[in-house]
């Protein structure tokens, strides 16, 4: 259903019951990308850092936030690495650029090379953030998916199978959306990804796939588009 894709992942979504990395939520997860690859889509991946430090909780902690941010997005490279060396394990060759430059860890962010990296078949893992601070990986993620022209963000979330009305854990009531608009994310203040994340993929027109990534098949059931979720466009 889609060329090339950028899948967002949180960082908790690769600790499991561990508290940092779970080694089965990562051969799982490297196995499903190598599928998706397989039937000629080019992936490219932004992931949090939520599973060692948010930068957000240090500043509401009495943290300077620039310092606190910095460090949350040292932590998304972390993960950037974890998930490339379960990748290159299993035979898929990617690569990891880093919006802070940190040339002996990985190569630098740039466009056009990104883009040829994913061209050539290889999965770009985004790290760093956007490299500044007082902007989320939902914004990072929106952003470079502007940048290499994907055609979808699919947002994988940890145990939640789409968009609800109110949070499916606490209330029963609950609806689950099939279909959403950007305006709607805004209007209706639903939290899916924040409003600067939001705007930059109504301006450049890029839809957003949100899914359970718990279910074993499900990423690539999103790039077929037959997996159960919210379509946002």
């Amino acid at each position: 259903m889609y060329k090339r894709v950028l899948l967002k992942l949180s960082g908790e979504a690769l600790s499991g019951n561990n508290k940092n990395f779970d080694p089965e939520v990562l051969k799982a997860l490297a196995a499903e990308i190598k599928e998706v690859q397989e039937l000629g889509v080019e992936v490219a991946i932004v992931v949090g850092g939520g599973n060692f430090i948010r930068g957000k909780t240090l500043n509401e902690m009495g943290a300077d936030r620039v310092t606190a941010d910095s460090m949350g997005m040292l932590a998304t490279v972390i993960n950037a690495l974890a998930i490339q060396t379960y990748l290159e394990g299993i035979g898929v060759q990617t690569r990891v650029m880093t919006a802070i430059e940190m040339p002996k860890v990985a190569e630098p962010f740039i466009q056009r090379r990104a883009v040829r990296h994913l061209e050539k078949g290889r999965v770009v893992i985004f790290g760093g953030g956007t490299g500044s601070p007082y902007f989320s990986t939902d914004t990072t993620a929106a952003l470079r998916a502007s940048e290499i022209r994907a055609d979808v963000i699919l947002m994988a979330k940890n145990g939640v199978d789409g968009v609800y009305s109110a949070d499916p854990k606490k209330d029963p009531n609950a609806v689950r959306f099939d279909n959403l608009t950007y305006m709607d994310l805004l209007n209706k203040n639903l939290q899916v990804m924040d409003s600067t994340a939001t705007s930059m993929c109504m301006d450049n027109k890029i839809e957003i796939l949100v899914f359970n990534m718990n279910e074993p098949g499900n990423i690539l059931k999103a790039v077929k588009g037959e997996v159960t979720g919210t379509v946002i466009k």
